[in-house]
């Protein structure tokens, strides 16, 4: 669609945004019924996902969530995500992604249009190249010799480098599309084919048959004609186009798109200018928020700064298109960008017509951290105080809160597996086991925060003291436990720590009640904002980038979650066990009265907990022996299914279903058994198929039960007790947030010693290093203090 421009410079709008024509407010009907789903190219490593792509009409997207269901997308390139950094040339690498991206969505069955810059830049380097080429070829003829003086360049205009560059950037984008098995078409526009109610009407039936056929449109001004900028002339309620972010605007409104992509070459929008020390990515940006923002300047190419991307947007949300800015430059995000924005990943600025009811998840993060550093301040008796308030409630309100279980409960019934079920039920006794585990936590939190780990006389005057301090900010995340909410408030109170908590949906209802608790019991000392509980839509992913507010992340479920967690967390520590694969060796000299028991209780007392029995190791000796055989009718009897390892295996002429794998976490009544020939094998076995968990060893022999205490390198290692017995409140630490298989601070059940990290206090009188210099006054001295004694009682 190629006409005259009558406008492009694009300036900052000074008029006030308008209801939009209603000529755009039509239905949009092409949202119901997606084509169907053709498959991605096999080299793709962008990840095939199929959704509904259907929803209302006439109304934008209230929540990132629902960006998945986006049918129509229009994807603007500004300039900076084009060009090279020296401003001439394209940036091949970051097109040749944004094109895979833009291929896998179209071929998700999603309508995708282009619009780019970048014909300018394109057409300034083959000008360049030819000028220099000519310049070559006259001076080497002028002078008879081939060394070539230093040439100038002239300055190009940029209407001529636009009509030498369009050709050759359609070309490629061509050439790249091609590998995807995916056609493209080009349609250059000005202001007259959106003002001109003929060519409207032309330009619109041009697309929509594009798309028909399944064509990626790519969209851009005719810059080739392009006139000097002049004033803003917007008309009443329409939007002009003078450059690619208006033009990207009104195209979308247009064609009644779902969701308007604007990559450029910052993150989003920012509360202040980029770069500035107090400077916040603006996650979600409202209609009438543009005064709390300020604005810097335009970037280093292109027609328009961030400001003015802000009124396209604002004015393309007006007309019912979805808009997220984000930063399509950045090495690290820029090849998956775009697929994540329409996964609904909390990338650059999202802008939303429906504001939260509650608080946002910085807004969270940020009073969890003022609110922990008051905790932290408050005397241990007051701590203590307030875990001993919120025991009482768990007793007082236990009728509410069980009501509040039910309704999970009847929700999730044949949702959840009965595993699940079972992490979700509430009871009375679980309720006053609680209280009890809380009591003990405000017991031992007497002297947790401020306590002397070492005092050090550094020198006349000069003493160094080690104590610990709270972590920060921790995030809590758990499936289908609201039993583990007081737990962990709980160890954060004692602890000082400020807390996020991220619960599953299955357990809504019940969290909901115990995190009400759990701030009343806070308010007795004005420190409420110190826990806090996530109800927002933010998928855990997310949640794991927050690692300007968040300190530690732990998780508490399935070893799917946890390992999900860690993958997901970008520059925040993760404490916990991605599985529980927990072994018992029972060795020749086990007691025969001992194992049946043992072994029971390890498999079958609760299967689906992470300390469960998964592997039990035979010594060979016990093969075809009584006890072997009390071990087998024993389990048959608790109905455990048996897998049997490799040379297990080979000792049957019949044997059970040979295991697929020996690192296996079943969860369930389903237990593997594999023969040893000794202690060491034994050992040798769990460090090569477990986690590093709990082990166990059952046997009458004590050295060769130190020998395997001592050489197994496990959180957890027992002599003839269960594996159950690997959790905080059978250690008596009161509770614990999870157990840690990692080698860093805390492993094992982790209570409230676990959640504290240490700080160094110096104390001098105008101590200075040169004074111990080689000739300086002052000697070191390092004496070791004595430290004051930890309160036990």
């Amino acid at each position: 669609m190629l006409s005259q421009v009558y406008h492009s410079g694009f300036k900052p709008f000074n008029q006030r945004l308008l209801p939009w024509v209603q000529s755009t407010a039509v239905s949009r009907s092409h949202r119901v019924q997606p084509p169907a789903v053709r498959h991605v190219r096999p080299w793709s490593n962008i990840p095939f996902i199929t959704v509904p792509l259907s929803r209302a009409h006439g109304k934008s997207f209230a929540h990132r969530s629902e960006l998945k269901h986006a049918k129509r997308i229009v994807v603007k390139l500004g300039s900076a995500v084009v060009t090279r950094g020296d401003e001439c040339g394209l940036a091949l690498g970051r097109l040749a992604s944004i094109v895979e991206q833009v291929s896998v969505l179209q071929n998700q069955g999603r309508e995708m249009m282009l619009v780019t810059s970048g014909a300018v830049a394109f057409g300034k380097q083959r000008l360049r190249h030819e000028i220099l080429l000519s310049q070559s070829v006259r001076q080497a003829l002028h002078s008879g010799q081939n060394q070539l003086k230093e040439m100038a360049i002239p300055v190009l205009e940029a209407r001529a480098c636009a009509a030498a560059g369009q050709s050759g950037l359609m070309a490629l984008y061509e050439a790249m599309f091609t590998q995807y098995s995916i056609c493209a078409a080009q349609i250059l526009v000005t202001n007259l084919d959106f003002h001109d109610e003929q060519k409207r009407r032309n330009l619109n039936g041009t697309l929509h048959e594009l798309l028909r056929m399944n064509i990626v449109p790519i969209v851009n001004t005719n810059d080739a004609v392009v006139p000097p900028a002049e004033p803003n002339s917007d008309l009443q309620g329409v939007i002009s186009v003078k450059d690619n972010d208006s033009l990207a605007a009104r195209l979308a409104v247009e064609m009644k798109t779902d969701l308007l992509i604007v990559l450029s070459d910052v993150e989003g929008l920012f509360d202040s200018p980029p770069g500035s020390d107090d400077a916040k990515l603006i996650d979600i940006f409202y209609p009438g928020d543009q005064q709390s923002v300020t604005f810097g300047t335009k970037s280093r190419v292109g027609m328009g700064g961030m400001e003015a991307k802000v009124k396209a947007a604002l004015w393309a949300l007006q007309g019912g298109t979805s808009v997220v800015i984000a930063n399509g430059t950045h090495p690290k995000v820029s090849g998956h960008v775009i697929t994540d924005i329409v996964e609904g990943k909390k990338v650059g600025t999202f802008f939303s017509e429906v504001k939260p009811a509650g608080p946002t998840v910085e807004q969270q993060g940020e009073m969890a951290r003022s609110g922990g550093r008051m905790l932290a301040t408050l005397e241990p008796e007051q701590r203590a105080e307030i875990i001993h308030h919120l025991a009482d409630l768990l007793t007082d309100q236990r009728d509410e809160i069980l009501l509040a279980n039910k309704k999970d409960m009847e929700e999730a019934e044949g949702r959840l597996a009965a595993p699940l079920l079972k992490r979700l039920s509430l009871s009375t006794s679980k309720l006053n086991s609680l209280a009890i585990g809380l009591r003990q936590i405000a017991a031992s939190s007497q002297d947790s925060v401020g306590r002397v780990l070492r005092r050090t006389r550094v020198a006349k005057n000069l003493e160094l003291e080690q104590v610990t301090v709270p972590i920060g900010v921790l995030l809590v995340i758990f499936e289908s436990r609201p039993d583990c909410l007081p737990q962990v408030a709980a160890l954060a109170i004692a602890s000082g720590n400020g807390l996020l908590l991220k619960g599953g949906k299955e357990a809504s209802h019940s969290n909901r009640i115990l995190h009400l608790l759990t701030q009343e019991a806070l308010s007795i000392h004005g420190v409420k904002e110190a826990v806090q509980l996530v109800n927002t839509r933010e998928e855990v992913e997310d949640l794991c980038r927050l690692d300007k507010m968040i300190d530690l992340i732990i998780p508490r479920g399935s070893s799917q979650l946890v390992r999900d967690i860690q993958k997901a967390a970008k520059g925040i520590p993760v404490m916990g066990h991605s599985e529980g694969i927990c072994h018992m060796y029972v060795d020749a000299e086990a007691s025969v009265d001992k194992v049946t028991r043992l072994v029971r209780d390890s498999k079958c007392e609760y299967p689906a907990a992470c300390n469960a029995l998964e592997t039990l190791l035979i010594h060979r000796d016990l093969l075809r022996t009584p006890l072997f055989d009390q071990i087998i009718d024993m389990l048959r009897v608790e109905q455990v299914k048996i897998h049997a390892g490799p040379k297990f295996a080979s000792y049957l002429t019949f044997s059970p279903s040979e295991v697929k794998s020996l690192r296996t976490e079943y969860g369930d009544l389903e237990l593997c058994i594999e023969v040893v020939d000794s202690v060491q094998e034994a050992i040798d076995h769990i460090h090569k198929y477990g986690s590093s968990h709990t082990d166990v060893i059952v046997t009458e022999n004590e050295k060769t039960a130190e020998f395997f205490l001592q050489h197994v390198d496990s959180a957890c290692v027992f002599w003839n007790a269960s594996t159950r017995f690997s959790d905080g409140y059978r250690f008596g630490l009161g509770a614990e947030v999870g157990i840690s298989t990692s080698r860093i601070h805390a492993r094992g059940p982790v209570g409230l010693e676990g959640l504290l990290t240490t700080k160094w206090l110096l104390r001098g009188q105008d101590h200075v290093v040169s004074d111990f210099s080689e000739h300086g006054t002052l000697k070191y001295l390092h004496e070791n203090l004595p430290v004051p004694q930890r309160n036990t009682n």
